[in-house]
């Protein structure tokens, strides 16, 4: 078992092993059930909140851990974070972003309130449509700010891109005011959605 918790692919292999036994549990215990528009429902729900888990994690995390405690770390193990953690968290940051929107969007087209909740509800009764709307809403802003805003600028303040030194530290300055717009609209989206499925 210790083999298997110092690898990270043996690790998330193991997972979604466990997962899938699991899956299969509560198929067979259960007597069956079809695999219709409520089961891929389901499964797009769950890699929603996986993805969004993730996305959500590292935002946190670059906002509670990393930017805060830059100041404090000597300039000379600086290039560890900007070389190497940064640049990793980074992608899987953006693509947890990417599909997250997507399979929300797919769960809310499989559960028939993608026009509705699009639109806040306006006209169809509101309620869970305008909650999960402006919570849609919420994440498509923010995952453009990812890829358009912060992915972009992040590129210039890590030297993966280059650029002059007072371009740099200009691009520094737009990404992390754009994580942080990202970390204040974090809780009112999270709050939408799970309004959406517990108070209507």
């Amino acid at each position: 078992m210790i083999s298997i918790l110092q690898s990270l692919s043996k690790t998330v292999h193991l997972s979604l092993g466990i997962s899938v036994i699991l899956f299969l549990g509560l198929y067979f215990a259960n007597g069956g059930f079809d695999i219709d528009v409520l089961f891929w429902s389901w499964v797009f729900r769950y890699i929603h909140v996986i993805v969004a888990t993730m996305w959500i994690g590292l935002l946190w995390y670059f906002n509670f851990v990393q930017i805060p405690n830059m100041p404090k770390i000597p300039d000379e193990q600086k290039p560890a974070i900007g070389k190497v953690i940064a640049p990793s968290a980074l992608f899987w940051f953006r693509w947890a972003a990417l599909v997250t929107v997507v399979s929300g969007l797919i769960l809310a087209y499989l559960n028939g309130y993608v026009h509705q909740a699009m639109t806040l509800g306006i006209g169809s009764g509101g309620g869970k449509n305008t909650a999960i709307g402006i919570g849609m809403w919420l994440g498509l802003i923010m995952a453009f700010n990812v890829w358009f805003v912060i992915w972009p600028n992040q590129k210039r303040a890590l030297g993966i891109v280059e650029c002059e030194p007072e371009i740099k530290a200009k691009s520094a300055k737009t990404a992390m005011l754009f994580s942080r717009t990202n970390t204040l609209l974090s809780l009112p989206m999270l709050l939408s959605m799970v309004a959406a499925q517990n108070l209507y």
